[in-house]
């Protein structure tokens, strides 16, 4: 899957509402136990990224760095992270990622 289809993924993903934007809102996301995968955009500072990496590993939520502006292209907003529901999105993400798509930077 290339850089398109993943950016179409996204802004689907946002427009039927599966998403949270925002670190608070990821947050909250998170500890409730409805966030499937946390996506980071790769020019995301260094304590949002540390934020965003020790919310994951003490719920056990899988992070993805996306590559730098990949997310404001998909979705219009200029945030810097944003959790998927879990459900079908976050499945297809995962899966691309565990097939080692190209648009995939990194993981922590």
């Amino acid at each position: 899957m290339n850089g398109g289809k993943l950016t179409g993924m996204l802004g689907l993903a946002v427009r039927a509402r599966q998403t949270a934007a925002g670190m608070e809102a990821c947050r909250i996301l998170i500890r409730s136990g409805n966030c499937g995968v946390l996506l980071l955009d790769g020019e995301a500072a260094p304590n949002t990224r540390k934020k965003a990496e020790d919310l994951c590993r003490q719920a056990g939520t899988p992070l993805t760095i996306l590559p730098p502006g990949l997310i404001e292209k998909a979705t219009g907003k200029s945030c810097m992270v944003i959790a998927v529901r879990n459900g079908p999105f976050a499945e297809q993400f995962l899966r691309m990622k565990e097939e080692g798509q190209p648009v995939y930077h990194s993981e922590s």
